[in-house]
């Protein structure tokens, strides 16, 4: 197990220093100046950047100081917003957006759960039917449209109320995280009941459920004790890049319900082509998956005995 992990943390290492090569050459390729004249007050400030990035000097030295600082936890300052640090930022509005996704993930993996083995217990029949059908939707159906809907339904339904049920944008209570979590997490809601409806019709045939239905066990034991523990083994599969998506992908969620989130920061950078609050933000996104994925890896290991005797 051990030799399993380190192999896994060496090629950790290796997928984050290919994303942060292909950010760093991919951000200078985009024609332009990172300083441009809006982004540098002073001739002063631009010679102090220039200096501390090596922006005056060849790409590969650019390159091997952008690693240096890298390897110092160092992820830059902003070249759009004053005195301000990448570190910063991710230290001040990522806990928004984990929060924000936590919420979102368990809202998804309960539901999934739930949903999936309902329908395959009412298979061919109308809850299944009617549960699939708002499963393809969920998965069609775009993130910004389903968060407009959302939205507008909110407020009509606060206008109906004759007072706010639940805070329509903003940030501070629960009762502002409902909503957008609810939203955020939908899509994987609905990909999570598809893998649970399939995993548990490929189970039902399995030898050993044939095996407990012929000692006459009751078929709630069966489903608690037997059905549901193995068809949850390939939703865990997938939760831990499924976490890291809806934590560190909530963009569009949280631009429309105007969440102070470190996804709503990246668009910025984007807009404003803040080079270093890009390859920062981009850099810690994909260690961060990567991380999720280990620990998932690790996971499935501790609750599939079969994983750890491979």
């Amino acid at each position: 197990m051990w030799r399993y992990m380190l192999k896994r943390l060496a090629l950790s290492v290796v997928t984050i220093w290919f994303i942060a090569t292909a950010t760093f050459f991919g951000m200078h390729a985009v024609p332009g100046d990172p300083l441009t004249s809006d982004k540098a007050t002073s001739a002063k400030i631009r010679a102090n950047l220039e200096a501390k990035y090596g922006l005056d000097k060849p790409l590969t030295t650019q390159y091997l100081v952008f690693l240096r600082n890298l390897s110092q936890g160092d992820l830059g300052i902003s070249f759009t917003q004053e005195n301000r640090r990448v570190n910063d930022i991710i230290r001040e509005h990522f806990p928004v957006s984990a929060t924000l996704g936590i919420l979102a993930v368990v809202f998804a993996g309960l539901g999934g759960v739930l949903w999936g083995a309902l329908t395959a217990l009412y298979r061919n029949r109308l809850p299944d039917t009617i549960i699939m059908f708002l499963v393809i939707l969920g998965i069609s159906v775009p993130s910004f449209v389903i968060a407009a809907i959302g939205q507008l339904s909110l407020v009509n339904l606060n206008n109906l109320a004759g007072t706010s049920i639940l805070p329509v944008g903003g940030w501070g209570t629960v009762q502002h995280m409902i909503l957008p979590a609810m939203v955020l997490g939908l899509s994987t809601m609905a990909y999570l009941t598809r893998l649970m409806r399939s995993s548990m019709l490929e189970i039902v045939n399995s030898d050993y459920i044939r095996t407990a239905n012929a000692k006459g066990l009751p078929s709630t034991q069966i489903f608690s004790r037997h059905q549901l523990p193995n068809a949850v083994l390939p939703v865990v599969t997938v939760l831990g890049p499924a976490i890291a998506s809806i934590t560190t992908g909530g963009f569009v969620v949280e631009i429309v319900f105007a969440i102070p989130g470190l996804g709503r920061y990246f668009v910025q950078a984007v807009q404003q082509l803040d080079y270093t609050v890009i390859m920062g933000t981009t850099v810690f996104f994909g260690a961060f998956l990567v991380f999720m994925v280990i620990v998932v890896d690790l996971f499935y290991g501790w609750i599939d005995p079969r994983v750890r005797l491979d």
